[in-house]
């Protein structure tokens, strides 16, 4: 008898969802979950203080080595050792992470990104210089790999492109406020006052490290990898086509974004304001579109913004074929930011959603490699092109590149049709 009342209940439950009044009820869910935790705040307040403490000497440190007579090269030795041991950090990152944990491998990050900074104050010497900027490029490649996946692992999995988006926000701020406060900073009242601000930022999220989630593998509480949950390693992730081609798409988008960072204030035709007002309009323009693509992409799926991202900043790319005309050099930034927010938040989201919580850390390290290595090689493929053909030529053959990253796009559609 009671088997038969469940039944008829259930029965009339299912005859009122299926009625009139009570099928819009369906249509959209009654509540979302919550966005913003405590651990998912922690995430975000760690992310601010080691990006503030990387701006804030990204440009002073060569000044600080021209200073010491170093010239020109030792100021770019400086920038280039920066870049160089962030990037084989974000290669190591994987394997450590599955060793150590995340907790203790942002730590780390941490402390090589403000403890050496004070060595600085010594006695000016390019040894000294040199050895503070490696410490520092391991400890942001270590923190930003660990902070991204630590993003991932601290939103709901239906709002994590909203997540993300938010994070791209909170990290937008540091590279407009940080990068030229530190320069004001270091010639108005000093290099130690940049100093002291820099190695705080980078150790004050120290404080936060509690309350950093623990991504699913890994023991609560410790900081040890459980062996049956082990993440993937960087090279496997490479093999993998469904995390390679958002890699691929990503560095596309990135090699343009160096491109108009360097090459757009030295382009023929271009005023310096409005070079600095067209870079102003395309990192708010991808800021923006960033959290929209995010939002939207949670409800509707995020792979089917992946080719209308690309199209978008190939548009805005090759609108810089009339360098000389700032209307349309700043209109073309804007297009170009769109797109590049979109292709940022798109990518991520999808090699997050390709792989394992226990793997979240690799796919970081191979988003943030795409966007280093993409954003480093750009200027240097560039400047040897320019010198043949022209900015406006040059541009175009930017714009193409993108164009050429739909092929992985495309295909990256096709197994997501093949499922659905």
């Amino acid at each position: 008898m009671l088997q038969l009342a469940r039944t008829v209940s259930d029965m009339s439950t299912m005859t009122q969802a299926l009625s009139p009044a009570h099928a819009t009820r369906y249509d959209v869910p009654a509540s979302r979950p919550r966005l913003v935790s405590a651990r998912f705040a922690a995430a975000l307040l760690s992310s601010f203080g080691a990006l503030t403490s990387f701006y804030l000497l990204l440009s002073v440190t060569p000044m600080y080595a021209m200073s010491a007579g170093a010239g020109s090269a030792g100021a770019g030795l400086v920038t280039g050792s920066l870049m160089l041991t962030t990037v084989l950090a974000e290669f190591a990152s994987p394997r450590l992470l599955g060793r150590f944990g995340y907790r203790a491998v942002f730590a780390a990050g941490a402390l090589l990104l403000g403890g050496p900074a004070p060595a600085l104050l010594l006695p000016h010497s390019m040894a000294t210089i040199i050895a503070v900027s490696i410490a520092r490029g391991i400890g942001f490649g270590l923190a930003t790999v660990v902070l991204g996946a630590l993003v991932a692992a601290s939103v709901p999995a239906e709002r994590r492109g909203e997540g993300i988006g938010l994070a791209g926000v909170v990290a937008c701020v540091p590279a407009i406020v940080a990068l030229p406060s530190g320069v004001w900073l270091a010639q108005n009242t000093g290099y130690a006052v940049v100093i002291a601000i820099t190695a705080i930022s980078a150790l004050a999220p120290l404080a936060a490290t509690p309350w950093l989630a623990n991504p699913a593998g890994q023991h609560a509480g410790s900081g040890h990898a459980e062996t049956e949950a082990a993440p993937a390693g960087l090279l496997s992730s490479l093999r993998s086509g469904g995390m390679l081609r958002p890699g691929l798409v990503f560095a596309a988008t990135t090699i343009a974004a160096g491109v108009v960072a360097s090459f757009l204030p030295l382009a023929a035709g271009v005023s310096a304001g409005v070079a600095t007002l067209g870079l102003f309009a395309q990192a708010v323009t991808a800021t923006a579109s960033r959290w929209w693509a995010g939002r939207r992409g949670d409800r509707h799926g995020h792979a089917g913004l992946l080719i209308p991202g690309l199209l978008t900043a190939a548009a805005g790319m090759a609108s810089l074929i009339w360098v000389s005309a700032p209307v349309v050099v700043i209109a073309g930034m804007c297009l170009f930011g769109i797109g590049f927010g979109i292709a940022q938040n798109t990518t991520f989201a999808l090699m997050l959603d390709r792989a394992p919580a226990s793997g979240y850390g690799t796919a970081s390290a191979l988003w943030n490699l795409a966007y280093d290595a993409g954003y480093g090689t750009g200027p240097i493929v560039f400047g040897v092109f320019v010198a043949h053909t022209g900015y406006p030529a040059a541009f175009a053959l930017t714009g193409l590149l993108i164009l050429a990253a739909l092929v992985p796009a495309i295909r990256d559609r096709r197994p997501q049709r093949a499922a659905g």
